[in-house]
């Protein structure tokens, strides 16, 4: 990150979209929580049971909801509030007028190693021990940090971010403004084996990775390449560090995929689907729009996850998923019960014959 920016609250006011209520020429220099904010910082509330903290907080500035000074302010408050429709978000965005995107100048390090034939924008960067291969092509303000690897007939877009040591493999195509953190790999053969009177022999892995615009994956996720055809993250798309993505998926926009997830090979899952972390996914099953997986749910091959919230394995409707977990923690009650139902029975046999 660079140096941190300092705005007045007029100009914070006007690049979150907010109200302004409070003094304009205030300075803004940082932002921070509720708990540690300091004088000069701007942090956010949005829910009303955090109000009370948020007036005494030290904060110079409040993102706060649409009428939240309306209903009155206790005398002593002395700050300035911006309304929002939506304070996080507003904050999310404010963070780039402190923390603005690391700039490098243009140019290729001396110890890169770039293809004659490769095609590299006289704004990218190519950094220290950087690998581009033949007809390659690296888009206008993207930055090839250290030790990154690109192979031959890679297309990079603009504005892409590829931080140290992502691999990517040959033919993949990534769009504009990508984010592909620490030791990202895309490209690498999908697990698709035939099995032989002698073992297993591999099924062609000769299809590409297209990742679109606005994308960012985590550290050390991996998105194999299709058998046939292409493995596809669409746009907007996020998923977190340490994520698998199998042969032929096809992720739609805006997905959303929490860390340690594993996505075997043929899922389809549709835009807006939200992902929570180390989900497993069998073969050829789909997701449909909006959907919500919860942590650690487990879907057969095959299976079709509808719209609405799901959880648990073999995943199904979260209102099932909890009917099913409190059967489950009264077990050592029902086994208690049983017995002494046994007892009892046994002693009424005893008194018959």
């Amino acid at each position: 990150m660079s140096d941190k920016g300092r705005v007045t609250a007029a100009e914070l006011a006007e690049h979150v979209g907010g109200k302004l209520i409070g003094e304009n020429a205030v300075v803004i220099n940082g932002l921070s929580d509720l708990q540690t904010a300091i004088e000069g910082e701007v942090t956010y509330v949005e829910e009303e049971k955090f109000f009370e903290t948020a007036l005494t907080s030290l904060a110079s500035c409040l993102l706060v909801p649409e009428g939240f000074v309306a209903n009155g302010l206790p005398k002593k408050v002395h700050k300035v509030f911006i309304e929002v429709a939506r304070p996080k978000l507003a904050f999310a965005r404010a963070a780039g007028l402190f923390y603005p995107p690391k700039k490098r100048e243009p140019g290729i390090h001396p110890t890169a190693v770039v293809a004659n034939s490769a095609d590299i924008a006289l704004t990218a960067f190519v950094g220290p021990h950087v690998v581009v291969g033949e007809y390659s092509s690296v888009g206008a303000g993207s930055r090839l940090e250290a030790g990154v690897i690109v192979g031959a007939s890679v297309t990079i877009g603009d504005e892409c971010v590829i931080h140290p040591n992502a691999v990517l493999y040959d033919g993949v195509t990534i769009g504009n403004r990508v984010i592909l953190h620490a030791a990202v790999c895309l490209g690498a053969d999908g697990f698709g084996y035939v099995r032989d009177d002698m073992g297993y022999h591999k099924f062609p892995q000769i299809g590409t990775v297209v990742i679109e615009d606005d994308v960012e994956l985590g550290a050390g996720t991996c998105v194999d390449r299709a058998a046939l055809g292409r493995t596809r993250i669409g746009r907007g798309s996020k998923l977190d560090n340490l994520v698998h993505v199998g042969h032929n998926c096809d992720i739609g926009e805006r997905v959303v995929i929490a860390a340690q997830t594993g996505i075997s090979g043929s899922v389809v899952i549709e835009e807006d689907a939200v992902i929570g972390g180390q989900v497993g996914f069998g073969d050829h099953t789909r997701v449909l729009k909006g959907a919500v997986i919860g942590s650690k749910a487990g879907i057969l091959p095959g299976k079709i996850v509808r719209s609405g919230v799901w959880w648990g394995i073999p995943v199904q409707p979260l209102d099932e998923y909890k009917r099913q977990n409190a059967h489950v923690k009264r077990l050592p009650q029902m086994s208690e019960e049983l017995k002494e139902l046994r007892q009892r029975l046994q002693a009424l046999e005893d008194r018959l014959r």
